[in-house]
């Protein structure tokens, strides 16, 4: 089972804050470090000092680290033109020696694009973006070198685009694509994604889920194509302790109000993470983005990756 660390740096975290977490992560012996890409917390609390754009931070932790995988769950697909997207995360790619991902949805948090003035169009515009974001980004990190790139879409139209710079990874960063949609999801999954996510919900959800996105491979041609079976991935929201009040106190911040859908977090003990990722595994998940709330909390990450990590077949 492959483990990562999935942070959310909206809800108050400043960049030293998440070099410190991703550093000790990568000590630690965890595979990734992965960001929320959103720029306002979902609660009444302001997430002080404020928002830090997730692709400038990874371009610094690409930096600063060596070893540990570094992306987004996810990007909004609002938030950014897929040309300049697709060259931001080609160089943090370059930048990071080839560590990077990148999680990409629709965008669903119309409240943050309000505040920033970011057009935020009706659901179904937003996924006629995504699948072309999807098309163009690995249509240009595809490109042979010397070759150039032209889309034409009814939301973005490129032109002999140079497809510069290539990326180290070929033909391209992994891409996650991920999300309780039971439609364009799955089908948008099984075209463009290396990886499927199904964020913090219970096993019986995910697996149905899982079913859906096979279901999508198989329409689809995937594996005809010649294309890498899909990696199955879960996030598991994390409050765990040595004592049951440990485990409480951290999963204190889940009551507070929110507009995140209903999760199925795992508070308690470090077997009974160990249990629900072997309940994971057992559906054909093989790699977990844990959820961990406080990035102030380091005991936390550090009580994981000496209590659990070493317990999990293949995560060193």
């Amino acid at each position: 089972m492959r483990v990562s660390v999935f942070t959310e740096p909206h809800r108050g975290a400043s960049y030293d804050d998440q070099l410190r977490f991703a550093r000790l992560a990568e000590a630690g012996g965890y595979e990734g470090f992965f960001r929320a890409d959103h720029y306002q917390s979902m609660g009444d609390d302001p997430g002080l000092p404020g928002p830090t754009d997730a692709w400038l931070t990874l371009a610094a932790l690409a930096r600063e680290t060596t070893r540990i995988r570094l992306g987004t769950l996810v990007s909004s697909a609002t938030f950014r033109l897929p040309g300049p997207l697709a060259v931001m995360v080609a160089q943090v790619d370059r930048m990071s020696g080839g560590r990077v991902e990148l999680g990409i949805g629709a965008g669903w948090y119309e409240r943050e694009h309000t505040s920033y003035g970011i057009p935020f169009p009706a659901v179904g515009e937003r996924f006629d973006r995504l699948a072309e974001q999807l098309e163009v980004i690995t249509g240009l990190w595809r490109t042979p070198p010397g070759g150039t790139f032209s889309f034409s879409g009814d939301h973005y139209r490129l032109v002999d685009a140079p497809a510069l710079p290539k990326p180290v990874q070929v033909p391209g960063p992994p891409v996650i694509v991920g999300g309780r949609g039971p439609k364009r999801t799955p089908e948008l999954a099984a075209r463009y994604a290396d990886e499927f996510n199904m964020p913090f919900k219970s096993v019986e959800e995910t697996a149905e889920a899982y079913e859906r996105v096979r279901e999508a491979c198989d329409r689809t041609g995937r594996a005809e194509s010649g294309r890498a079976p899909l990696t199955l991935s879960a996030g598991i929201v994390v409050a765990i302790g040595r004592t049951d009040a440990e485990a409480r106190r951290r999963a204190a911040p889940l009551h507070v109000r929110s507009a995140l859908p209903p999760e199925d977090p795992v508070v308690g003990s470090p077997a009974q993470l160990i249990d629900r990722i072997g309940q994971f595994a057992a559906i054909g998940t093989t790699r977990v983005h844990l959820r961990l709330i406080d990035l102030a909390d380091l005991d936390h990450l550090e009580l994981i990756a000496a209590e659990v990590l070493p317990r999990l077949d293949g995560t060193r």
